[in-house]
């Protein structure tokens, strides 16, 4: 648990602007692992406790017991184990896929200077591209009536698009830079 929230902590952070994995595996993929890492943890948990609970009382009480020793060295080769797989999810290399999920952090992207925020319009983003509002809407299949005054956030939940699609859409107008 402890290794996939540092990984989705510090080595996959959220918003980050850019698609990141390791071992084919993004932030929320690494979320749900580490999830469900919980909740069988805290279940088995709770059974082994209620199945050594006649140790966990005589350890309390201060009464060791015979084998109590191979369990120890058991212990710690499992501890092991667990500290060598999470240290080779830390040393292996983030993979950055920065074309399939759009992203624009040291992409060759035409457009990739070009900051884009639910709360612009497509005048401003015309404004800082160059690239016609019309041809945005055209692209995104948008009504021709579209307002290029209406912030991207209310277009996006109007007509079901995503930021992406506009990143894309500037990055594959013929407009030349």
């Amino acid at each position: 648990m402890t290794i996939t929230g540092v990984l989705m902590r510090y080595i996959l952070p959220p918003g980050s602007g850019h698609y990141s994995t390791i071992w084919g595996l993004d932030r929320h993929e690494w979320g749900d692992i580490h999830f469900w890492i919980s909740a069988v943890f805290f279940s088995l948990l709770a059974i082994h406790l209620l199945l050594h609970w006649r140790w966990v009382m005589s350890v309390v009480a201060g009464q060791p017991r015979e084998g109590s020793g191979f369990r120890a060295g058991l212990g710690i080769i499992g501890l092991l184990t667990i500290i060598a797989l999470a240290l080779s999810l830390l040393l292996t290399p983030v993979e950055k896929d920065l074309t399939s999920r759009g992203a624009s952090i040291g992409s060759t992207h035409k457009y990739e200077d070009t900051e884009i925020r639910g709360s612009m319009t497509l005048k401003e983003i015309q404004a800082a591209t160059g690239v016609p509002a019309a041809y945005i809407v055209e692209s995104l299949k948008l009504p021709e009536s579209t307002s290029v005054n209406e912030q991207l956030g209310s277009l996006k939940r109007k007509y079901k698009f995503e930021i992406i699609d506009i990143r894309d859409t500037l990055n594959n107008s013929s407009i030349p830079v």
